[in-house]
């Protein structure tokens, strides 16, 4: 029986450790098609997971990586057949079941898409989560009446996976975006990207922040939470429109319901991880169309199998931009 290369993820009392292991496909948990994974992504969500920083998985053992695309090499789903590509995200993946961080995995049909036309399955994780997570985020916005002749959008956490998809997509899409980041020395990346303006973490005095203050933006990605959706909430325009996507610097948020009712906000959960099957495919159909970004070789940066754990520090520590995509097929191990 073929062995094969995992990262999985051990919990020795009560003390997260990750650590690469030979498995065979009989191992990994049940589902309808077994994958020949070609590339993963690394997400804020695996760097918890991996170091024990955060108390995501649900279920130790278990292989890392909430992403992978790959190639189908068995199925007894009829939905798909041996060679075709696919892409999987979010549901259980990587935090109650096998993920992406291995050359296989074992997932149920219901989680798969098919790889769309005009997209790699390189492109797809260079997307991955992140990119999704943003893309199902400005959807959701549009739905809800967001156009660029609203006015401007702001998108926080700018440097970030979802934050440089979102404003790639955003200004291809044709919208005037600001993106608003605690790094100055980003500034030049962030303008690449289509920024019109980026604007510092350290202008925004919050200690003075007001239920209802000068009106801002027409729409908003937030990848933050804290105080700084407090200041969203306060500064968007009429019947302006905030997708809330993350919580790096803190869950909790201040706000008085005056934004919400003297001005028509409207807050948007966006939650990537469960969203209905016919949703999800119009997502990714849309990333291989008019909302795949003209910038993915600046935002998506290749590092090798045998790099993951390098890359889960310099994630967690604020030492990169953009998005780290995993070759299954390079340095396969440590």
């Amino acid at each position: 029986m073929e062995r094969f290369t995992a990262y999985r993820i051990h919990e020795v009392e009560t003390k997260v450790s990750a650590r690469f292991e030979e498995m065979t496909i009989a191992e990994l948990d049940a589902g309808d098609v077994v994958i020949r994974v070609a590339y993963s992504g690394v997400n804020y969500k695996d760097a918890l997971a991996a170091t024990g920083a955060g108390r995501v998985i649900r279920r130790f053992p278990c292989i890392g990586g909430i992403d992978l695309s790959g190639t189908v090499v068995e199925s007894s789903d009829p939905r798909f057949a041996s060679g075709d590509a696919v892409i999987a995200t979010s549901y259980d993946l990587g935090v109650s079941h096998d993920g992406g961080f291995a050359q296989y995995a074992r997932v149920p049909a219901d989680w798969i898409v098919p790889l769309p036309k005009g997209m790699t399955l390189l492109e797809s994780m260079a997307l991955g989560t992140a990119g999704y997570t943003a893309a199902l985020g400005i959807v959701r916005m549009e739905q809800n009446g967001l156009k660029p002749g609203n006015g401007p959008v702001v998108v926080t956490g700018a440097t970030g996976g979802v934050g440089s998809i979102a404003i790639d997509v955003l200004s291809k899409l044709g919208f005037a975006v600001t993106a608003l980041t605690g790094k100055d020395s980003e500034s030049a990346y962030l303008k690449e990207l289509g920024a019109k303006q980026v604007l510092l973490r350290s202008s925004i005095d919050f200690a003075k922040l007001k239920p209802v203050d000068k009106m801002l933006w027409a729409g908003a990605v937030d990848n933050l939470g804290g105080e700084m959706l407090s200041w969203l909430m306060s500064t968007m325009q009429q019947s302006g429109t905030i997708a809330s996507i993350g919580n790096a610097a803190s869950p909790n948020f201040s706000a008085t319901v005056f934004p919400l009712i003297l001005r028509g906000v409207a807050l948007l959960g966006i939650d990537s991880g469960y969203t209905p099957m016919p949703l999800r495919k119009q997502v990714w159909e849309r990333l291989a169309g008019d909302m795949k970004p003209d910038h993915l070789g600046a935002t998506a940066h290749t590092i090798a199998f045998g790099e993951l754990d390098a890359s889960f520090e310099k994630l967690l520590n604020a030492q990169m931009r953009g998005r780290f995509v995993v070759d299954m097929a390079a340095s396969a191990g440590a």
